[in-house]
């Protein structure tokens, strides 16, 4: 009988067996995994660099009932691991971090090593349907008939995003039939969709942004960064920071951009009288080319003007120009959907942290211990995931394993 079964070999998944084998190296610890091979998630995260984690933790980048600092308070950081590993990393300007050379694939190998020369057995193409408990040990079932019976057993199998990296919700629907509390998934770090008719015009543009989020006029979030504009969507990181609201308020939701974040509105108004003073004959889509792409210029000074048939920027009255200074400064969108699991990097939702201890055991099963995206937290788009990841699955697996001991971290 196996000793240690982890459900899921993708980051989580992987942290638990690494640090399970080395707390317990005599155990039998295996990774049951549903994909051809371990960690295909990894290798898309950061574009292909893997965004690993970030220096700049704080309770504020996460998302949900379980406390994920408390977590990530009591192992070691993304650097510290990694290092442990031979993996050197890198940090940039937002305190993102990178292994050294630029490569998911440093990572993911990394992982893969490590767990090999312990002594982690992985079985592949294991696409768990079933689990349940009885004489002292776990019965995993797969799809294909295949049972696995274990003494302590973690999972790892994660949520809903990107469903073709193996993670297409189904363990958080077995959990549930076990009598699990669900709070209710949605897309997180995914962009977000409004009107098309409010994009036209903006198709393919960046812009620096200040994005904030309300509902029903109540404020809830504010992040800056740059912005995209697609036919239907809002893109960029700051917008993906916001879409875990999506699950909370649906329609309710609006987001205002501010495309001029570090001027305030008379700062701006004086900046567009001196266009104005200066303009000659210009006409009035140049009023903003001097602030904006012209395609964006264009799209506000029409959004603000929209009533008016006036051609020359000389023409403008100070009222005019500060409708031009309202719009560069609160343009409106109403949130009318999320962009579906296959394009999100995340899950908001979960299993609720009334069924988590603090060692990320569960309180309704012994054990067991869940770790990684099937919990209910989302972290933000900069590494904040995947630290939550190796943190959880390192005290899952170190706990999973001293509990064969007969002792707990």
């Amino acid at each position: 009988m196996i000793d240690i079964l982890i459900i899921g070999g993708g980051a989580s998944g992987l942290a638990a067996a690494v640090f399970s084998k080395q707390t317990a190296p005599d155990a039998e610890t295996v990774i049951a995994e549903r994909l051809p091979r371990v960690g295909k998630k990894i290798l898309a995260t950061g574009n292909g660099r893997c965004n690993l984690g970030n220096r700049n933790l704080s309770a504020d980048n996460y998302h949900g009932s379980v406390d994920a600092m408390d977590v990530i308070s009591r192992t070691p950081s993304a650097e510290e691991f990694f290092r442990s590993l031979g993996v050197l990393t890198f940090s940039d300007e937002q305190g993102r971090l990178y292994p050294y050379s630029g490569a998911a694939a440093t990572v993911l190998n990394a992982l893969r090593q490590r767990a090999e020369t312990l002594g982690v057995r992985v079985e592949c193409g294991f696409a768990v349907s079933g689990i349940r408990y009885g004489n002292d040990h776990w019965e995993v079932t797969a799809d294909d008939g295949r049972t696995l019976k274990c003494r302590r057993l973690i999972i790892a199998a994660g949520g809903h995003a990107d469903p073709k990296s193996g993670t297409d919700g189904t363990m958080l629907r077995i959990l549930r039939d076990m009598g699990y509390q669900i709070a209710k998934c949605s897309p997180a770090v995914a962009p977000l969709k409004t009107d098309p008719a409010l994009l036209k015009g903006l198709k393919g543009i960046r812009a620096r942004c200040r994005v904030q989020a309300y509902a029903e006029g109540k404020y809830l979030h504010t992040e800056e960064g740059e912005i995209q504009f697609t036919e239907t969507m809002l893109s960029g990181i700051c917008v993906f920071n916001l879409a875990y609201l999506w699950g909370r308020y649906g329609e309710k939701l609006r987001i205002i951009t501010d495309l001029a974040p570090d001027m305030n509105t008379e700062e701006l108004c004086g900046y567009l009288r001196e266009v104005r003073k200066l303009s000659g004959e210009a006409p009035v889509s140049e009023l903003l080319c001097g602030m904006f792409r012209r395609e964006l210029a264009a799209y506000i000074t029409k959004a603000a003007l929209r009533k008016k048939d006036i051609q020359q920027i000389r023409k403008l009255t100070d009222s005019d120009l500060r409708h031009v200074a309202d719009t560069v400064k609160g343009l409106s969108f109403p949130v009318t959907g999320c962009a579906p699991w296959q394009n999100a990097q995340s899950t908001c939702g979960g299993v609720k942290a009334v069924c988590i201890g603090s060692d990320m055991s569960s309180k309704l099963h012994g054990n067991l211990w869940l770790c990684g995206e099937i919990a209910d937290t989302a972290g933000d788009c900069g590494g904040y995931n995947l630290q939550w990841a190796w943190s959880s699955g390192i005290l899952a697996g170190t706990n999973a394993a001293l509990s064969l001991k007969g002792s707990k971290r």
